[in-house]
């Protein structure tokens, strides 16, 4: 047994891997008791038995195997790793313990099974069991079966899903095994007690006994709901409640809420698999239902109905087969087939369900007409038919087509409608059955209760008697309220008997919502309808709750029964109907009314009354008055009191004191008696009379207010107005509007008659007294303001005049609001608070529409048109388009009936001819105008293929497809939409376009919904597969619309969504819900019209509509924090809805603020120097890592939470950067406040941001460094110091951010380098910057150098660590990296050392390699530091650094002291250098005007009084002229560092020293010139002229002018004084345009002026007769090249386009200046091929389209010299060859192209070159620019000379093909012409060498402007930073590498040998080495790159021995006679003095 104890010594794990089967027994019988010993269940254990858990299920050994299936289950039951397993342990149990003969062994394999269900693996166990289903092996099915069964049984239906289930039943009874046919019974049976009948349609198949016997099992199933005994981990609260039930005893009732939960109703339907059936209609289907026999045509029928008796269809296109069977129905004379065909709708309608809505409303009026039958059987099929139709759409969708039907002259089909009503209403809620519904079919209806015929009657009664049930009494009583009692007690009768399909919830939703206000046709209430109501108060609370409220807002009279019938006629206005109590009198007689009136008045009152004698009246006023103010309301005989007023003298009274009081009186008796409109009528009358009275009008107009508050509003202006335009007094009239429009605005606009008020206002419109219509305009301003722009509609045929006025009044009112209303709230709705209101606001517009005239164009959509759009021709469509389109425009609104359009438009949304689709879509979107709100029933049939159409390849097409649908929703709503599964469809296409457009569709408009069907969540599945769509602009659209689809559905239904997807794309998707979840807008709140509604005493709660206080709680589920506040106030006043709503909308994720008032950084006592501590001991980790692991962030988490605030915690480690950005804001808010609490946490916060600086999220980083700054300013002034532990863990990581890409970023992260030398020693900075420098970034290398040069120049060599020498060395290792920038920061760096520390640099370097030594030798004397003036430096620069830290100190804390600071101190350093350096020459100097000497003291704190000097400029003696050129000064850090980041007010500093540059004093003018110069010389300042540079550019172009205008002209000006000026303009340009991002900045017109300015230069002849004049026409040619390089290429072309047209217009100009603008094309031209794709072509071409039209071809042929035709041909061509026909595409800035010479032009370009190379793209011909071009292949060359040769041979063109083979021969000096020149006559080859011989020497005689193919893209290649720089050199100071300078040093060596000056103790080196000085810094490369060039340059060379004007050449030819003849200096000076000659002959 040694074997034995081998294996016992094992560990559990692996004895239950081991080969021994007793090893493997006794591991898994550990492993048991050790699964059951583990509390925890998160612990590490578990994880190591992960991947064996299936191999203890699925052990070989039969014993073993029982032992490991316990353990299995213990480890499932407790390990919270298990759920891993799932999917391969369920499946081992299946195949390998189901099979099993042990019962032990199934039953534990049963056990684990469930386990995996219970901790939420449902699905994956149910998977892998339908699978075993599949298995061969019978025992592992029944297995499976029973698992599922008893899964089931236990779990219920909810969690195990039955459709996949039910799917496999039929498969398993069919088994041969009678176990598993047993076993699929009970099966069955537990199924049938979860879903009942809907099990039924799927096993209708099954064998018939197998049926029988279900069905008898299926009855002794107990009819309690099952419910479920068993829970998943998730549903603890259930379990404990079920435990509880059952200790109480089983459930008595307990659990009644619960059942509703535990059992869902499944739909039978969804059980079941969708059948497609149209593929298997017969193949004649279509043309035997159309045959002559009625039986084929049975045949044809009998076939669909087949077909449709499956229970459930696929979705598809059944628009032709219900339109067959329409036809059928309505057409077919035989009434079997009718029959038959309603058969087979209804079967569709079933098996099609809400798919079939689409079609529902063509079918139905014909249903509905086909009534007329009289056969039972026919009746039955139709009844069938319609019915299941109703239940694919809905009443909304069919009531206009049932409507139109009920007015049918025939009986029967008159009784029918109303049964399909009837049995319709059972089907709707009271929310699907809202008023405006109500209103139209009880109106039909109770016409039907009227009918002669008993059976319409009885329809009708049941039709009312089922409305009245489902939607309550309360909202239909006002319909009834002319019904009398018998008839009323019928439907109540009918009411009883109902049986509704949803139940009845009484009290429900029913007064919750209230429907629209209906507009004046409602009659008043009876009696006994009043009578009613106030039983119904008492007998049903549940739904009068109303009438007992109404009280404490209102007077009490309000619960007085009423009594008669108002005598208005106009009635109950609006939609309070029942609410507002309307108190009804009748009227009483004279007699009854003085009896009355004696009993409340003072006997002499009555008899005074009508007295002769004026004053008696008066006085019976004043008596009547004080009655009446003593009166109490429930004792006030109102009526009887006004008709005592009425009383003769009456309204006729002559005395207006008498008048005035008794208007006055009524007033009173209305505001403070029970005012019926019976009394009203007695009054109105007369008031009306006396409104225009200029007296008594205003006292008349308060008696109708008071009227209208008594009434309501809309009773009393009907009245109003209709006796104001009954009579003729114009006055009246006017004053009745004007007071209608004041009191509309006091009482607000709710149920106004505005149809009578329009036909009022059209007749006031037209009266002939302007006053009246002045009034009735200002009267339509009023209602525009509540009804909007539908109210135009109405007015749209008055007369332009008058049209004009109303638009001028509406144009007034708009973005005005409508006023709160202020009256007539307190009485009528004080208790009826927040009723139904939140349909109002829309309604009013709705009703505007819903009043408008509608044409019915129905009979227009004739069959001939219908055809005509569905015309093969599409110019045929196009006419059907246009008819429709002015059928409509005619029409303007039209009813919903359009008839067959609707399909005919359909087919066309996918024409294939685009422009159709778009004239359809705009038909579309005038439809939905016309039909307003009746649309809707058009969504689902044409609304969803208009959807489709978003997914067009066209950006118009859909651009018109999203205008129509929002046209559509905007009249529909959203809610048509999103019903059904249509969107969800259309989401499911995998259509880039059609995904993005919808999705932001959705996005756009689902925030603005308050509720949406349920159908949304169908689209969510599409939704994430559009997040991981591969577009990117889907994946947006997706992410941005998943906030709004929380916000409706809720994150834990989008959530449970997920389930369905794959474990990685879930993961993905969960990520987002949660990010969505914190962005999740709130709903929006109901119309705020709540507040105003609420002033008359707060409404009960219970009114305010569900969704509010839905709204409320949910934003307060939504927050983490419910508030107190929120929540109360949803559940007391209806104020919560007004105010509150408004907060949560536009807040919704903000937590109360009140938890945030307190610190946010708590300060612990000593906290940081115990975490110090901590850190020292390594009881925590270390702050060190190169990316942050989490353990990291716990830590630091865990560290803050005792310190920082919780909420700001929560803000700080939120997964999402933005909620990081609000942490920051915070901060920084907070910074001053808390400055002791920052200190004590500043360890903790300076940790947390070094995490953000590994955040990528920009916005975070940028407010990271915002951040610091602060921080270390306030450190700085509260004098900290930085501790070690601080330092070490942020230093390293904020240097790490010095090498980021952006350079904003590199910015503040130097500027917070140099703020912490504040705060931390420098020198201990310096060790962290010199750690930063071994990265692999070169960025941040680059960066970390220059800062360590920044050390040392602001604090000496001290800060070198650890001694100078070795970091010296450290810093000169990366002289030789491989890096450009990497390289010149070392030298800088290094030569900024030097210039501290002198020669003693090069003993500290030690030993460097030859090339790294040169590099930096040469840097140092370029820099021109002789070390003789070290010493100076230091002297002076000792002072200012010991006062460094305290000065920095203080200029930081001085605030707007810095705004000068940096750039001006680097314009002046280089003059207090240069004094330095010139100090023996002072006596000339200038001074500094005043202003700047201040501002430099103050900058450079110095405290003597410093003369601010200028260089000694103007000295005539030469030597000191040039002597800055030999030492050039260093590149020097122009101000100590911390001054970098204090930009803020650069910008006006440049604006001024640019103003300088113009100046009219030459000193001034060069002294900016030369600071703007400093600024761009250096890298890093450069930018600050970013957005100057057109202002700088014109500057210099004034200068320029006036030099030529004023100063060459004086001779009292010193010529050199100018030289001077120019070498300072040119050189600034020319470092101006070496910085390519700048130079793009010029604009086309700067440019122009500027090379404008530079010709004339040029060709300024009196520059030339100076001495140094050509120097400077060189360095201008230089310049010109410069900018025609590097600027913006479409801008300068631009502007020399336009130069060159203005030269040859200008008759002044010489025709030399055009002939230099022209070869500055051509160098353009020769630019292009690389330049071509960053030119903005369509502006080029606009601008040669002008020039062509100034300049038409004859014109330009009769220029002197051809050159301008020929610059634009070789323009255009190039541009032709080099774009192709694409060229024609940028024709688009062009109006009209047709007339363009251009167009024209390029085509036969085009044309020509087509022809001529068979459309070879062959670029080369132009390639004289391309400089790394390979030689042309043999074919091309020959290709290309035949052309050439084709163009010489040719009269016109002979000089241009001259011209191009000269330069051919240029370009390509190996090509050989001699084949094409061999076939021609000798006369030809002669003329062809004389007329090159010709060129060459006409080229080489002008100086021109061209390209060298030579040197000057290498010269920028080694351009260094470090550029020389002195005034006096800047001719051609382009950083010192130009040969410019060294020319000029040349001329300068030959002056001082003729003044006797010896050359030699300079040691310069001869002039060879001279002249290529600029290849010095990168010896090897350049020379190299010069070697190449010279290939190119050898054909060349002769013709660049002249020196000609084009300074580029000149380099050539400097560097090619360098590099060909290094002879000595005398020959070379010969050499030069030679050209001069040569040039100063030709140029004269």
């Amino acid at each position: 047994m040694g074997d034995d104890s081998e294996w016992m010594k094992l560990p559990i794990d692996q004895k239950c891997e081991h080969k021994l089967w007793k090893a493997r027994l006794n591991g898994y019988e550990e492993a048991l008791k050790l699964f059951q010993k583990i509390d925890d269940e998160k612990s590490p254990e578990w994880s190591k038995y992960l991947g064996l858990i299936k191999k203890f299920v699925t052990d070989s050994n039969a014993v073993a195997q029982l032992k490991g299936l316990e353990a299995a289950l213990a480890y499932v039951e407790n390990a919270h790793v298990a759920g891993k397993t799932t999917g391969e342990v369920a499946s081992g149990v299946v195949n390998k313990v189901f099979n099993q003969p042990k019962a032990r062994a199934k039953e534990l394999g049963l056990d684990i099974c469930l386990m995996y269900i219970e901790i939420e693996k449902g699905e994956a166990v149910q998977e892998e069991l339908l699978k075993g289903l599949d298995n061969k092996n019978p025992k592992i099915i029944v297995a499976c079966i029973e698992t599922l069964r008893k899964a089931l049984s236990e779990f219920g239906s909810k969690i195990i899903s039955l459709k996949p289930i039910i799917k496999v039943l039929p498969k398993l009874f069919e088994s041969r095994e009678k176990a598993v046919r047993d076993e699929a019974k009970l099966l069955a049976v537990e199924i049938y007690r979860w879903i009942r009948d809907a099990l039924r349609p799927p096993l209708q198949n099954i064998n018939s006994v197998q049926l029988k016997e279900l069905e008898e099992e299926w009855v002794k199933v107990s009819s309690v709901a099952p419910k479920q005994t068993r829970f998943l981990r998730s549903q603890q609260e259930l379990k404990a409640k079920f435990e509880q039930q059952q200790a109480v005893g089983g459930d008595a009732d307990g659990g009644g809420d619960d059942e509703e939960e535990a059992v869902p109703q499944v739909d039978a339907y969804e059980l079941l698999e969708a059948v497609e059936i149209l593929s298997k209609l017969p193949k004649d289907f279509y043309e035997k239902i159309e045959a002559k026999k009625w039986q084929e045509r049975k045949e044809a029928l009998e076939a669909v109905e087949l077909l449709v008796k499956n229970p459930k269809l696929e979705s598809g296109d059944y628009a032709d087969l219900v339109k067959v069977l329409k036809k059928v129905v309505g057409k077919d004379t035989n009434v079997m087939l009718v029959a038959l065909a309603a058969k087979c709708l209804a079967g569709l309608a079933t098996g099609l369900r809400k798919k079939f809505g689409q079609y529902a409303g063509h079918v139905v009026p014909t249903i509905l007409e086909k009534f007329k039958e009289k056969k039972p059987q026919v009746v039955q099929a139709l009844q069938e038919a319609i019915d299941a139709i109703f239940l694919t759409t809905t009443l909304q969708n069919i009531s206009e087509d049932v409507l139109a039907v009920m007015d049918n002259k025939n009986p029967t089909i008159k009784q029918q409608t109303s049964l399909f009503i009837a049995r319709s209403f059972r089907h709707c809620t009271p929310s699907t059955l809202p008023k405006s519904l109500l209103k139209p079919f009880c109106a039909a209806l109770l016409k039907h209760i009227n009918d002669s015929a008993p059976e319409v009657r009885d329809a009708g009664f049941e039709a009312l008697g089922t409305a009245l049930k489902v939607a309550g009494e309360k909202a239909v009583n006002p319909f009834l309220a002319d019904v009398d009692k018998l008839k009323l007690d019928r439907i109540k009768e009918c009411a009883e008997k109902v049986e509704l399909v949803y139940g009845k919830k009484t009290g429900g939703p029913a007064e919750k919502k209230e429907g629209k206000p209906i507009t004046g046709k409602t009659p008043a209430l009876s009696g006994a309808g009043g009578d009613k109501e106030t039983k119904d108060a008492a007998t049903k609370p549940g739904l009068l709750k109303k009438a007992p409220a109404v009280k404490s807002g209102g007077p009490p009279k309000k619960g007085k029964p009423a009594a008669a019938a108002g005598v208005g006629g106009a009635g109950a206005k609006g939609k309070k109907g029942p609410e507002t109590k309307e108190i009804f009198e009748s009227e009483l007689s004279i007699e009854v009314c003085e009896e009355k009136a004696a009993a409340v008045l003072p006997a002499s009152c009555i008899q005074q009354l009508d007295s002769g004698n004026w004053k008696e009246r008066l006085a019976c006023m004043e008596e009547f008055q004080k009655a009446v103010e003593l009166m109490e309301r429930s004792e006030m005989p109102c009526q009887a009191l006004v008709r005592m007023l009425a009383k003769k003298p009456g309204w006729k009274e002559t005395n207006f004191q008498v008048m005035q009081m008794k208007l006055h009186i009524v007033a009173l008796i209305a505001q403070k008696g029970n005012f019926s409109k019976t009394s009203a009528q007695v009054v109105l009358d007369g008031l009306v009379d006396k409104v225009g009275d200029v007296k008594c009008g205003s006292n008349a107009k308060e008696a109708m207010t008071a009227i209208a508050e008594a009434c309501q509003l809309p009773w009393t202006a009907e009245q109003v107005v209709a006796m104001a335009f009954s009579q003729k007094n114009p006055k009246n009239q006017s004053e009745t509007l004007n007071w209608l429009s004041n009191a509309i605005k006091e009482f607000g606009f709710s149920g106004l008659n505005v149809k009578a008020f329009i036909s009022n206002v059209k007749t006031a419109l037209a009266a002939t007294n302007p006053a009246v219509r002045t009034s009735a305009i200002t009267l339509l301003g009023v209602m525009y303001l509540y009804m909007g722009p539908p109210l135009r509609m109405f007015f749209e045929d008055e007369k332009p005049a008058l049209l004009s006025q109303i638009d001028a009044e509406f144009e007034k009112m708009q973005g005005q609001t409508a006023p709160t209303p202020t009256r007539g709230i307190s009485r009528h709705s004080g208790g009826g608070g927040d009723d139904g209101e939140e349909e109002e606001q829309e309604d009013v517009g709705n009703d505007v529409v819903d009043l408008l005239p509608r044409t019915d164009i129905g009979d227009k959509i004739t069959a001939e048109l219908v055809s005509k759009i569905g015309d093969k021709n599409w110019k045929i469509r196009k006419e059907g388009l246009d008819e429709v389109t002015s059928i409509i425009n005619d029409a303007k609104f039209i009813q919903p009936n359009i008839g067959e359009l609707p399909a005919a438009l359909k087919s066309r949304l996918n024409d294939s001819n685009k422009i159709l689709v778009q004239q359809t879509l705009s038909i579309l979107q005038q439809l939905a105008t016309a039909m307003g709100p009746n649309i809707k029933q058009h969504v689902k049939n044409l609304g969803i293929p208009v959807i489709t159409v978003l997914g067009d390849s066209k950006n118009n097409v859909r651009a018109a497809a999203l205008a129509t649908v929002n046209a559509w929703a905007e009249q529909t709503g959203m809610k048509e939409w999103l019903e059904g599964e249509d969107l969800a469809e259309e989401l499911k296409k995998e259509n880039p376009f059609l995904r993005q457009e919808l999705l932001g569709w959705l996005a756009e408009k689902l925030p603005t919904l308050r509720s949406v069907p349920s159908d949304l969540l169908l689209c969510v599945p599409h939704l994430y597969s559009c997040l991981e769509d591969r577009n990117g602009d889907v994946r947006k659209k997706a992410q941005d619309a998943l906030p709004f689809f929380m916000m409706h559905l809720g994150f834990e239904k989008m959530a449970k969504a997920t389930s369905k997807l794959k474990p990685t794309s879930k993961d993905q998707v969960l990520a987002m819900l949660e990010k969505a979840k914190a962005n999740m807008p709130a709903k929006p709140a109901p119309p705020a019209k709540a507040s105003s509604r609420v002033v008359g005493g707060a409404a009960p709660a219970k009114y305010q509509p569900a969704s509010a206080l839905a709204e409320d709680s949910g934003s307060n589920t939504m927050e983490s924090k419910p508030d107190p506040k929120k929540a109360k106030a949803g559940g007391t006043s209806s104020k919560a809805k007004g105010v509150q709503g408004k907060k949560v909308l536009s807040k919704p994720n903000l937590k109360e603020d009140d938890d945030k008032s307190g610190p946010i950084f708590i300060i612990v006592p000593n906290g940081k120097e115990q975490r110090m501590k901590d850190e020292k001991g390594l009881k925590v980790l270390k702050w060190n890592f190169t990316t942050p692991r989490d353990e990291y962030i716990e830590q630091l988490k865990t560290q803050m939470s005792s310190c920082v605030a919780k909420w700001l915690q929560d803000e700080m480690f939120h997964a999402d950067f933005q909620h990081h950005n609000k942490a920051l804001a915070v901060m920084i808010e907070h910074l001053e406040s808390e400055k002791d609490g920052v200190i004590s946490c500043l360890d903790l916060i300076l940790k947390w941001l070094t995490l953000r600086f590994f955040d990528t999220n920009t916005s975070v980083l940028m407010k990271a460094l915002e951040y610091l700054k602060l921080l270390f300013n306030l450190l700085s002034q509260e004098e900290y110091h930085l501790t070690e532990n601080e330092a070490s863990s942020f230093i390293p990581y904020l240097i790490l951010k010095v090498g980021e890409p952006k350079d904003v970023i590199r910015k503040d992260v130097r500027a917070i380098l140099n703020r912490m030398c504040l705060i931390y020693p420098a020198s201990k900075m310096f060790t962290f910057i010199m750690e930063g420098t071994k990265s692999k970034n070169s960025k941040q290398r680059a960066e970390c150098l220059e800062e360590l040069g920044c050390l040392v120049e602001s604090y000496g060599m001290n800060v070198c660590q650890p001694t100078p020498g070795k970091a010296l060395k450290e810093m000169a290792t990366h002289i030789g990296d491989r890096d450009n920038t990497v390289r010149n920061a070392a030298l800088n760096t290094i030569v900024t050392v030097y210039n501290v520390h002198g020669d003693q640099v090069f003993k500290l370097i030690g030993n460097l390699s030859e090339k790294d030594m040169s590099m930096l030798e040469e840097r140092i004397k370029r820099s021109a530091k002789r070390p003789s003036a070290a010493p100076v430096r230091q002297a002076e620069e000792k002072p200012q650094r010991t006062q460094n830290i305290s000065a920095n100190a203080s200029m930081l804390r001085k605030g707007p002291a810095e705004d000068m600071s940096s750039k001006l101190k680097i314009m002046y350093r280089t003059y207090r250098i240069q004094n330095r350096n010139m100090s023996s020459h002072s006596e000339t100097t200038h001074t500094v005007p005043r202003e700047f000497q201040l501002d430099l003291d103050e900058i450079e704190n110095d405290n003597g009084t410093v003369r601010c000097e200028m260089p000694a400029l103007v000295q005539h003696k030469l030597d000191d002229i040039f002597e800055p050129v030999l030492i050039p000064e260093p590149k020097i850090r122009a101000v100590s560092p911390h001054f970098d980041d204090m930009h803020s007010n650069t910008a006006s500093t440049i604006n001024f020293v640019i103003s300088q540059v113009a100046s009219g004093d030459i000193n001034t003018s060069i002294q900016a010139l030369a600071q703007i110069d400093e600024v761009l010389r250096q890298e890093d300042k450069a930018e600050a002229m970013s957005g100057h540079i057109d202002q700088f550019l014109i500057a210099t172009f004034m200068q320029l002018r006036l030099i030529y205008n004023t100063h060459m002209a004086d001779e009292k000006l010193d010529k050199d004084e100018i030289v001077k000026l120019y070498s300072c303009i040119i050189g600034s340009m020319i470092s101006l345009f070496q910085i390519e991002s700048l130079a793009r900045e010029a604009s086309t017109g700067v440019l122009k002026d500027l090379m404008h300015g530079l010709i004339t230069l040029m060709l300024d002849s009196r520059v030339e007769d100076i001495e140094e004049g050509e120097q400077v026409i060189r360095s201008v040619n230089l310049l010109v090249v410069k900018v025609l390089e590097k600027s913006d290429q479409t801008n300068i072309l631009s502007a020399l386009l336009v130069l060159l047209q203005d030269s040859l217009l200008a008759t002044a100009s010489s025709p030399k200046f055009s002939e230099l603008v022209m070869k500055c094309l051509w160098r353009m031209v020769r630019l292009l091929p690389e330049t071509i794709n960053s030119i903005n072509l369509d502006r080029i071409l606009l601008d040669i389209h002008i020039f062509m039209k100034v300049f038409p071809k004859e014109k330009l042929k009769q220029c002197k010299s051809e050159f301008p035709i020929r610059t634009l041909k070789t323009l255009l061509h190039t541009l032709c060859k080099l774009k192709g026909p694409k060229i024609l595409d940028h024709l688009t800035m062009i109006d009209n192209k047709n007339e363009s010479e251009l167009e024209a032009h390029l085509c036969r370009v085009m044309k020509h070159s087509m022809d001529q190379t068979g459309s070879k793209a062959d670029k080369d011909t132009e390639k004289g620019a391309s400089r790394t071009e390979e030689k042309a292949s043999k074919a091309k060359v020959n290709d290309i000379l035949a052309e050439i040769f084709k163009k010489i041979g040719s009269k016109e063109n002979t000089k241009e093909g001259l011209a191009e083979l000269y330069e051919y021969k240029k370009k390509y000096s190996d090509a050989d012409i001699e084949p094409f020149l061999k076939n021609s006559s000798q006369f030809f080859q002669s003329y062809v060498e004389r007329g090159l011989r010709l060129i060459e020497t006409e080229r080489e005689g002008k100086g021109r402007i061209a390209a060298s193919t030579g040197i000057s893209p290498q010269m920028e290649g080694t351009c260094v930073p470090a550029s020389t720089h002195t005034v006096s050199s800047s001719i051609g100071n382009t950083n010192g590498e130009e040969v410019g300078p060294s020319v000029y040093l040349e001329r300068l060596k030959i002056l001082r040998q003729r003044c006797g000056l010896d050359n030699a103790k300079e040691d310069r080196p001869p002039l060879t080495s001279l002249l290529s000085k600029p290849a010095l810094p990168t010896v090897a490369s350049s020379t190299d790159m010069l070697h190449s060039k010279l290939s190119q340059l050898r054909e060349s060379r002769e013709q660049y021995q002249h020196l000609d004007l084009d300074s580029n050449q000149t380099h050539s030819s400097g560097i090619g006679t360098t590099l060909a003849s290094p002879s000595s200096a005398a020959a070379n000076i010969d050499d030069l003095k030679k050209r001069l000659e040569r040039i100063k002959s030709s140029r004269k």
